[in-house]
């Protein structure tokens, strides 16, 4: 069977790569990346011994179709995503793509799971994570503003730790602050409020603040911000979501 290994390679960092992801990277002929991934697994692979195809920024469907086209003409072939290739990744595309392009039966689609920038950050924080979480995106280029505020509304009723990806860019330097303004709608002013920026690769920096102190123009498109929910609190400077089971 044709093969498309659709891989996470973790935040960017070598230790967050899985051996799962080295191994399909390695039993691959071509590797697709956006051209700044390849720096990330150039250590993992010998990348001088296979084909490359690599693109820019914003091109993220002519790599899918690469892929999947290549690997239906008999090619073991990968393509790369930072972080878990099923959360804003390159599995969904692929999937949509191959089904499109009438070749979904005609290869074999594996996902290789990767570490999230979220898990990254979050790991960085202490424990924020213990409880259900919402992941979301600030970013507007695929879904419609008002959807976002939406999410973000009942995100923060419903009580989730809240995962923020795409907070903030110098074409949407107000989505954050329009975000936690939302969130403080439903939330304790001093709810603990995470920020890491380059979470799991070199130069990692951390912020630690609540709600109503968040010192926006710190945080950019390389940041993740973690906001707490009504029962984090701060233990020996990290972040920790009681899971509940002091209560049991």
């Amino acid at each position: 069977m044709n093969r498309l290994y659709i891989i996470g390679i973790g935040p960017g960092g070598t230790g967050a790569i899985t051996g799962d992801a080295i191994n399909a990277l390695n039993d691959s002929e071509l590797i697709t990346a956006y051209t700044p991934y390849l720096d990330y697994v150039k250590d993992v692979v010998d990348l001088d011994e296979k084909s490359i195809f690599t693109s820019g920024m914003m091109k993220e469907i002519e790599r899918c179709t690469h892929a999947v086209e290549s690997a239906a003409k008999g090619i073991t072939t990968s393509i790369i995503s930072t972080g878990d290739a099923g959360l804003y990744g390159m599995a969904g595309p692929c999937y949509e793509i191959a089904e499109e392009l009438g070749l979904i039966e005609k290869i074999e689609i594996i996902v290789v799971p990767g570490v999230s920038a979220v898990f990254a950050a979050a790991a960085e924080l202490g424990a924020p994570l213990m409880h259900d979480t919402a992941i979301i995106s600030l970013s507007d280029l695929l879904t419609p503003l008002e959807l976002i505020k939406k999410r973000l509304k009942y995100a923060a009723l419903g009580d989730f730790v809240i995962g923020i990806y795409n907070p903030r860019s110098k074409k949407r330097p107000d989505n954050l602050k329009m975000a936690i303004d939302i969130i403080a709608m439903h939330r304790n002013p001093k709810t603990p409020v995470g920020i890491v920026r380059n979470a799991g690769r070199a130069g990692t920096e951390i912020i630690i603040t609540d709600l109503c102190s968040i010192d926006y123009e710190s945080v950019d498109m390389l940041s993740l911000v973690i906001v707490g929910n009504t029962n984090t609190r701060i233990i020996n400077g990290k972040i920790v979501t009681p899971r509940g089971y002091e209560n049991k």
